[in-house]
């Protein structure tokens, strides 16, 4: 499922188990001209790649925002033809944004097949530590109940990106823990700067005002946290030392 470099190389099977959809709505979605056309390698068989499972990933958000195949074809063509899978996955994040919280109660098949493929059940306890997963009951196909988890369907695909990233578990939560400590302290800032503008309005301009700017200060943190890691992890890196090679 990987080149010799290490990218990504899906077959259109592979591209929908991972994305969680069909190998038809992946077809449809190309003949759309949603999603690029795969590279045509050996005998004939397209591969994917991790661009097209982020720009997958973030057209069913969209559909999951209730935006029509319309809509979403237009949101898509104002974006740059050439964005990263990860500048991608940031316009996910910030159409993540907007819908409120949602649980889901999935079955662990439907869990696996969400994943594209069987969790182990280290990699379940690894989701459930970062808080993705809650163990309970879920509904089967034939409606009886059966083991099944909780899932935070905002936080399930990053969750389960985060299980192919090299590091320990220890890691990822504490690195949780510190973005959660720096988020609140940033929107507790935010809603005292906002508090003053607002105090003298109409609740329904507080409303409307809300739901206007939710979107602009999600897009305006990821792009200032993105862009002061990249410092830090220029810094890490520049003074890192040579590698010897």
């Amino acid at each position: 499922m990987t080149t010799d470099a290490g990218e990504l190389s899906l077959t259109v099977d592979e591209l929908a188990a991972r994305a969680g959809v069909t190998v038809r709505t992946v077809r449809f979605y190309g003949s759309k001209g949603l999603l690029p056309p795969p590279v045509i390698g050996p005998r004939r068989v397209g591969r994917y790649g991790a661009k097209h499972l982020a720009r997958l990933a973030l057209i069913e958000e969209l559909q999951r925002q209730g935006m029509t195949l319309a809509a979403i074809e237009r949101y898509l063509g104002q974006l740059p033809s050439d964005l990263s899978a990860y500048d991608l996955a940031i316009h996910r994040a910030v159409v993540a944004s907007w819908a409120p919280d949602s649980v889901e109660s999935l079955s662990r098949a439907e869990l696996d097949r969400r994943a594209g493929r069987e969790l182990a059940d280290e990699e379940l306890e690894r989701l459930t530590a970062a808080g993705v997963l809650i163990a309970g009951d879920a509904d089967g196909a034939d409606g009886t109940a059966q083991d099944g988890f909780r899932v935070d369907t905002g936080l399930l695909r990053l969750g389960l990106e985060l299980l192919d990233v090299p590091l320990s578990q220890g890691a990822i939560l504490a690195a949780r823990e510190v973005l959660m400590e720096h988020s609140r302290a940033a929107a507790r800032e935010l809603a005292r700067l906002f508090r003053g503008e607002v105090a003298e309005r109409d609740t329904r301009d507080v409303r409307d005002l809300s739901a206007h700017m939710h979107p602009l200060v999600v897009q305006a943190l990821l792009t200032t946290f993105q862009r002061s890691l990249r410092e830090e992890l220029s810094e890490l890196l520049g003074g890192a030392g040579p590698s010897g090679g």
